[in-house]
């Protein structure tokens, strides 16, 4: 198969935990693509296709070479239009920008506060040091200080998906009646927290739990492929 997907896993390569990755299966999935996948640790994403990337998923189609699961969504759009639409219109690509900001600047910063030390944990002694080093840099602190928060952030975190609860009141999907790209993106922040950490983010009978189950069985279940942690 001449389609790849390189994505992040840690020490256990058949549980991927980067939200964009799921962000990218979904989009392929959607698209009725197959897809082979690659899986990477951190510090092995430099030697990836030559030095082609500093980050994943990255999608080899062929001759081409596109990451960043935006992008890749995008020109799944724009090569397939036969197949289903990720956005049903350049609205609808619109609307993924916008929600994409919203899980980055939103929810990402909260679920990495909640499970930064269950990704720690999960991954190969080499990607560890990387992780810590990186991560620390980042939050200017020690990754257990910021682990210290986690459980504030958690007991906060549900306030945060108001505005998905909103919308789903009107509909089943952020899309509408199906779901599009912009369901994967929250959908990849929450399948992320899933995977890696044993926290649980939503609760029973929320609406947004309900949304993500059905995204969770979308496509033949491909988000059930890893299972809980």
């Amino acid at each position: 198969m001449s389609r790849k997907l390189y994505l992040l896993c840690g020490a256990d390569r058949a549980r991927p935990f980067s939200p964009h990755v799921w962000k990218t299966k979904l989009s392929l999935a959607h698209k009725g693509l197959d897809f082979d996948v690659v899986p990477v640790g951190f510090t092995e994403i430099p030697k990836v296709e030559e030095g082609a990337t500093k980050l994943v998923p990255l999608l080899r189609d062929g001759d081409r070479l596109v990451q960043d699961s935006f992008a890749i969504a995008v020109y799944l759009e724009e090569n397939y239009a036969d197949r289903p639409s990720l956005f049903g219109g350049p609205g609808g690509v619109a609307m993924a920008r916008f929600v994409e900001g919203w899980s980055q600047t939103t929810l990402h910063p909260a679920i990495a506060r909640i499970v930064i030390t269950d990704i720690h944990d999960s991954l190969d002694p080499v990607d560890r040091v990387y992780f810590r080093e990186s991560r620390e840099a980042r939050f200017g602190t020690t990754l257990e200080a910021v682990a210290g928060t986690g459980g504030a952030t958690l007991s906060t975190f549900s306030e945060k998906l108001e505005p998905l609860r909103h919308i789903l009141k009107f509909q089943p999907y952020l899309g509408g009646e199906r779901p599009l790209f912009a369901d994967y993106i929250v959908f990849g922040a929450l399948q992320w927290a899933r995977i890696v950490s044993p926290q649980r983010l939503l609760s029973p009978g929320d609406p947004v739990t309900d949304w993500f189950e059905r995204c969770l069985d979308l496509h033949g279940g491909i988000g059930r492929s890893v299972t809980a942690a």
